[in-house]
């Protein structure tokens, strides 16, 4: 999920964006449309089912896959499940890291729930756990009962504001110790350990990035990237998911064929080469490493995690502290797996826990929010 906007600045050039930013079409370049969900999230519905399904939809998860969907045909229920062609099988072999990002909508669907005076019950795979992968039985059943004295969750009041910011964070900040054990304390059931301490965040840095360098390395998964780039307006509007990549610059080296997604791929070329160049800032800029992890790995210690990571991203945002997954040294292929093991002991995982979510913090520059489908798109019809 790392962000490759300044790598296609450096292959661009300034010719390009001169070309590509003059005048007034470079004014309408924003895709506005695919940010709408973050807007209109809580209005104009009757149905708190519904009214907190437009807040789930804008929880963090993997590449942007959005992969759920929502079965509203019980009255005061709605049954999760995941849509199968959004998982992501080269670098989430076993759909845990999907089943995360799960977790994180039923959390802030749990939380708007609250906010209108409603109890969500909460039961994970009512039908069996499924594995290796996830398949057609549902995710969770959430019933929903009037609650009158249900208690807002302060955390859900930074909803809205949350990012998961892959810009460079600013070398001259530090983030304070209090802060991250402040940032920890909003997890309930997870394991959460950080440090800012110099020469370990160095050491974790550079963990991380050998782990990135190995997914950029390895085709099958570097291409499942770059086939979920979204360049410009018109395929961001279009899929409002995935990676994606606006303004006049990226459209015009789309246009005029400097953005080759097959070069990106090639680890012999000046494009490769480029790309690497521009995604390690993000990694040499962490000021701060945070971990969260989970006694077991069953598919409901997953989705408790999932719960965890978002409420640990919300209070970092009520903090003013940016955050940032950094993942790929917990994928589960074998090309990986030196690094998966390495950073198991960086971190001190204990016999039988599972490292579930690896995240930099520090501050970076206000982002805009990340594109959305309708909440509509997300319900299931059949």
């Amino acid at each position: 999920m790392t962000n490759r906007r300044k790598f296609l600045a450096l292959v661009g050039g300034g010719a390009v964006l001169a070309a590509g930013g003059a005048g007034s079409w470079a004014m309408t370049r924003d895709p506005a449309q695919a940010r709408l969900p973050w807007e209109q999230a809580g209005e104009t519905e009757d149905d708190p089912r519904r009214k907190a399904l437009s807040y789930a939809i804008l929880a963090p998860n993997p590449h942007n896959r959005q992969p759920w969907l929502a079965d509203l045909s019980v009255p005061d229920e709605i049954t999760l499940y995941c849509q199968q062609d959004r998982r992501l099988p080269h670098t989430d072999p076993y759909d845990r890291q999907i089943t995360v990002g799960l977790g994180c909508f039923l959390e802030l669907f749990s939380q708007a729930a609250a906010q209108d005076g409603w109890r969500a019950d909460i039961e994970f795979f009512p039908e069996g756990e499924p594995q290796p992968r996830l398949d057609g039985r549902p995710v969770a059943r959430v019933r929903f009962a009037a609650q009158s004295n249900a208690q807002p969750d302060p955390l859900f009041g930074h909803v809205l504001q949350r990012r998961s910011n892959k810009e460079a964070f600013d070398s001259s900040r530090a983030v304070d110790t209090g802060l991250l054990g402040e940032i920890a304390s909003a997890a309930r059931t997870s394991r959460i350990a950080f440090t800012n301490e110099r020469a370990e965040v160095e050491a974790l840095r550079a963990k991380a990035w050998a782990a990135m360098d190995v997914e950029l390395r390895t085709y099958r998964t570097a291409k499942e990237s770059v086939d979920l780039l979204r360049i410009g307006k018109a395929e961001i509007e279009a899929n409002p998911d995935g990676i994606d990549l606006a303004g006049p610059l990226m459209e015009a080296l789309s246009v005029t064929g400097l953005l080759d997604r097959e070069a990106m791929l090639d680890v012999n070329s000046t494009v490769f080469r480029q790309q690497a160049e521009a995604l390690k800032p993000s990694f040499d800029t962490a000021m701060a490493f945070m971990w969260l992890a989970t006694p077991g790995n069953s598919r409901a210690d997953q989705i408790r995690a999932g719960r965890d990571y978002v409420r640990l991203n919300l209070a970092a945002t009520g903090l003013g502290v940016d955050m940032h997954p950094m993942s790929q040294a917990l994928q589960e292929y074998p090309e990986m797996q030196p690094h998966f093991d390495g950073m198991r002991a960086a971190t001190g995982m204990a016999p039988g826990e599972t490292l579930q979510m690896f995240v930099r913090l520090g501050y970076g520059p206000r982002l805009a929010a990340s594109p959305r489908w309708p909440y509509e798109t997300r319900i299931r019809t059949a």
